[in-house]
């Protein structure tokens, strides 16, 4: 016999989670009780805003690979939690949240924070539901949970009216089995093997899914069985490490103008990748559902990505892309040895390259780098190259600011014994910083590097390029983010000149503490981008 929120929980940790991620909310107290009487108990971390929430649970999903979990109490719960749920959507991150809903006895008076939660999440999740009953809760907690982790993944929505959750029933649990991995059609695997036999200029990319569908290994098998030059996107970063011979993300431009074959693995073909407008594409994918349907495809193949990987290998017909490899690879190392004089650079106001010419030699293999910020995190996609696969968080392609605390408390649960930088900009912090009273609260040591130029640069300096003048693009210059750091209970500093940020980035990873280091840069300095994904 038990109540609806320890059936929910019970099967949530049948599912491996490990971690509820919540603001608390009366609508869901049922669930807390469950967490903390459950066999074993869950971890309660409660946090500052729902977003925060919803963001932290994303951050598991994609490091541990398992769903996350996030609790929200009723109404504003809930839609302050709409665009967390909306980036993992665009991310393809397993994640179950659980809302509080208004009672069924009375629905329709009024009560407080009455909301049809529902219709409005269904278009950004693979199922939005009321449950109904709490017989019914078991079966709908496990089938959320198998669905959000089925290829291709993604999240679900769950509200339980309070009524339900209070409730008491005596049910048995569902039996929870392991997914069997989907066989990709071997067709479709020769066709694509076919295309690739017919191109002297492939290039590889590898996106999120491949880390997603623990595909890292199978990927970098065949990159390296068919020596084909590899781009990662995304979470594919780290799938080779930095400095592999066959990696040529910093050719990317002209590898993507003169390839004659561009195989795209677990990536959408979305402004990251130029809409897929290349001379020919392949794409590989961890379901059908997932192939751009606004470009002709060369060939295609779908299924669990380690089994088409390995089906793409064995396929292939030998043959020799080393003088295309090499073309690419003394692109690649032209365009890193040109960076050593903004890595390195003096200037005053500090150029932001500057701050990773200084970050990236103190990182170690396993630390876990989390970008959340426009102009700023844009140069640590230039920079920073993972040397592991499942060490890099971004927002993805739906470009949500605000990420950024979010991720890192997630990260610091998923990978507790390795570090965690937050690289934040200026704008981006105004979004979460205050979460870093859940890091202190939680004792979660975290370090924050933001680029504080004062401006909103990604919208400020195309606007003056479009129209001589730009509005709403301007911040109070020099806000000390490190004393609101300090004031929460965490430490940090503020630095004005390049040659103070070595010591700060050493302090701050060794504080064992929040650490924000405010870095002072140069706002006339923008990221030389080409397209602004519009």
């Amino acid at each position: 016999m038990a109540h609806g929120g320890q059936l929910a929980t019970a099967v949530a940790t049948a599912h491996g989670i490990e971690t509820m991620f919540t603001l608390s909310g009366g609508h869901v107290f049922p669930l807390y009780d469950g967490a903390v009487k459950g066999e074993p108990p869950m971890r309660i971390l409660d946090v500052r805003h729902e977003q925060t929430a919803v963001f932290a649970a994303e951050a598991t999903a994609k490091l541990t690979r398992t769903p996350g979990l996030a609790v929200l109490t009723a109404g504003p719960g809930v839609t302050n939690g709409m665009s967390a749920l909306t980036t993992a959507h665009f991310n393809g991150s397993p994640l179950l949240v659980l809302g509080g809903r208004a009672a069924n006895t009375g629905w329709g008076r009024g009560a407080l924070q009455e909301l049809d939660h529902p219709p409005m999440l269904a278009p950004v999740t693979k199922h939005a539901g009321t449950v109904g009953s709490v017989e019914a809760i078991p079966g709908a907690v496990d089938a959320a949970l198998r669905l959000a982790a089925t290829p291709h993944r993604g999240p679900v929505f769950l509200d339980v009216p309070i009524d339900v959750l209070f409730s008491h029933t005596e049910v048995d649990l569902p039996r929870i089995t392991p997914r069997e991995p989907v066989m990709p059609d071997p067709e479709g695997v020769d066709r694509v093997a076919r295309a690739l036999a017919a191109a002297s200029r492939p290039v590889l990319v590898l996106g999120s899914d491949v880390w997603t569908n623990r595909a890292e290994d199978a990927a970098r098998r065949a990159a390296e069985a068919m020596g084909l030059p590899v781009i990662a996107n995304g979470m594919g970063r780290g799938v080779l490490p930095a400095g592999h011979p066959l990696l040529v993300t910093r050719a990317r431009s002209r590898a993507f103008r003169e390839a004659d074959l561009v195989i795209v693995v677990g990536a959408p073909l979305d402004f990251r990748l130029g809409y897929g407008n290349f001379a020919a594409v392949c794409q590989l994918t961890d379901a059908p559902g997932q192939f751009a349907a606004h470009v002709e495809l060369a060939a295609s193949a779908s299924g669990d990505l380690t089994l088409v990987l390995d089906g793409l290998a064995a396929a292939w017909r030998p043959a020799s892309y080393a003088e295309w490899v090499a073309e690419l690879r003394q692109t690649a190392d032209a365009a890193v040895a040109a960076d050593a004089e903004e890595l390195g650079s003096d200037a005053d106001p500090v150029h932001p390259a500057r701050i990773y010419g200084e970050l990236i030699r103190r990182l170690s293999d396993d630390t876990v780098i989390i970008g959340d910020g426009g102009d700023f995190v844009s140069f640590a996609g230039r920079f920073v190259e993972p040397r592991r696969p499942g060490c890099w968080l971004d927002p993805g392609p739906y470009g949500c600011l605000g990420t950024g605390l979010g991720y890192a408390i997630g990260a610091r649960i998923a990978r507790p014994d390795a570090p965690v930088v937050l690289l934040l900009g200026d704008g981006a912090a105004g979004f979460s910083l205050m979460d870093v009273d859940t890091l202190v609260r939680h004792r979660l040591p975290v370090v924050i590097i933001v680029g504080n130029n004062g401006i909103w640069a990604l919208e400020k300096h195309p606007m003056r390029f479009l129209y001589g003048y730009d509005v709403a693009a301007d911040l109070a210059p020099m806000t000390r983010y490190d004393e609101v750091v300090r004031a929460l209970g965490g430490a940090g500093e503020l630095v004005t000149a390049p040659g103070q940020l070595g010591p700060a980035i050493e302090r701050a990873l060794d504080a064992g503490v929040p650490y924000l280091v405010n870095v002072v840069t140069d706002p006339a300095v923008a990221y030389p981008r080409t397209t602004m994904g519009l």
